[in-house]
C-alpha cells in the first residue's frame, strides 16, 4: 500500500483507491466503472474499538463470499485486505472509525456483460464513527413495515452484500415519511426479514427469536455476535421466521448492526412494542456485547458521558 496525499487527513477522512492512500477530495473513481453505472459491486461496513478493527476477519471473509456470489474476484488475498484497512484506519487518526470495504468489477465498456469488466477495483473509506444519538438508546425508535423486492431476493446471490441499494434506500425513505428511524423489510411472503440496514430480533416469554440466514438476510456480524452473548448469558435462542404479528406482540424488538449495535425499537408502525420503553434483555445483550468487544468500563450509549 503505499502513500498519495500525505496527511494529516482533513477531519479524519481518508480513501484509498487501489493501495493508494487519498483525501476524499483526491480520491476518484471511472464513470465506466461498473459499480458506479450497474451497483455492480460488493462492500462491507465495520468499525472499530479503542482504534482496532472490530472482527475484521469475519467482514473480509463476508465480503468474500459476498464475490463469490455475484462472481466477483477479490484482488488480494484476505489477509493483505486486511492489512490495507488496518493501514487505512492508522492513517486517519481517529480516536474510533467507520470504515467502508467496496470492491467493484472493474471499468469496461457500456455493456451489461460482466464478461467485458477489466480488474476489479477496491475502495477503502474510512471517517469518523458517529453513532446515533444517546436519546435513540435511551428511549428506543419506532420502525415502518415496508413490503419491497431487494435486488439479490430470489436468486443465487441472495445473502450477499451487494451495492444495488436502492430498495433499501427508498423503503427507508417511506419509513422516515412515517414517522419511523428503520424500515424492516416485508417479503413477498409476508415475513419480516431484516431492517434496511439492519437486523431484527424479538424478544417473547423471555426467548430470542430472529429471521434465520435461509430467509435470505445478510447475515450480519454483529447479529451474530450478539446471539453468542444471547447463549453466553443463558437466554435461549430461535432462528425463525418473524411476521408483523410476531412483532407487534413481542415483549421486546431491537435491531442490530455494526455502528449502532444494538438499538431497541419501542413503536413498530405506531403500535407500542410491550411496556412502550427498552426491554431489560436488550439491555442485558447489549452490555455483554459491549463487555466482549472490550468496552465495558465505558459507559453505555445510553448512559451520560461519565
Amino acid at each position: 500500500m503505499s502513500a498519495g496525499t500525505v496527511g494529516p487527513y482533513p477531519g479524519g477522512r481518508v480513501a484509498v483507491v487501489d493501495g493508494v492512500i487519498l483525501t476524499p477530495a483526491d480520491a476518484t473513481v471511472s464513470v465506466y466503472d461498473r459499480g458506479f453505472l450497474y451497483g455492480d459491486a460488493v462492500f462491507e461496513v465495520l468499525r472499530t474499538y479503542g482504534g482496532r478493527p472490530f472482527a475484521l476477519g469475519e467482514h473480509v471473509a463476508r465480503l468474500r463470499r459476498s464475490a463469490e456470489r455475484v462472481f466477483i474476484e477479490l484482488p488480494l488475498g484476505d489477509a493483505e485486505l486486511g492489512r490495507e484497512v488496518e493501514a487505512a484506519i492508522a492513517a486517519s487518526g481517529n480516536d474510533e472509525s467507520y470504515v467502508r470495504v467496496v470492491v467493484t468489477r472493474g471499468s469496461g465498456p457500456l455493456s451489461l456483460d460482466p464478461g467485458t469488466a477489466g480488474r476489479p477495483l477496491r475502495v477503502i473509506l474510512v471517517e469518523p464513527v458517529v453513532p446515533p444519538p444517546r436519546e435513540a438508546y435511551a428511549n428506543g425508535i419506532a420502525v415502518a413495515l415496508v413490503h419491497t423486492r431487494r435486488a439479490v431476493d430470489d436468486t443465487d446471490a441472495a445473502g450477499a452484500k451487494v451495492s444495488n441499494y436502492l430498495a433499501n434506500l427508498l423503503a427507508l425513505r417511506e419509513a422516515k415519511t412515517r414517522g419511523a428511524q428503520e424500515a424492516l423489510v416485508v417479503d413477498a411472503r409476508g415475513r419480516v426479514v431484516e431492517g434496511a440496514s439492519s437486523n431484527v430480533f424479538a424478544v417473547a416469554g423471555g426467548r430470542l427469536a430472529t429471521p434465520p440466514e435461509d430467509a435470505g438476510i445478510l447475515a450480519g456480524i454483529t447479529r451474530a455476535h450478539i446471539l453468542g452473548a444471547a447463549r453466553a448469558l443463558g437466554v435461549p435462542v430461535e432462528e425463525r421466521d418473524l411476521t408483523p404479528g410476531d412483532l407487534w406482540s413481542a415483549d421486546e424488538v431491537f435491531i442490530t448492526s455494526s455502528i449502532r449495535e444494538l438499538l431497541p425499537v419501542v413503536r413498530v408502525d405506531g403500535r407500542p412494542v410491550g411496556a412502550g420503553v427498552p426491554g431489560p434483555v436488550a439491555r442485558a445483550l447489549h452490555r455483554r456485547f459491549r463487555a466482549d468487544v472490550g468496552m465495558g468500563a465505558r459507559p453505555m450509549p445510553w448512559e451520560p458521558p461519565a
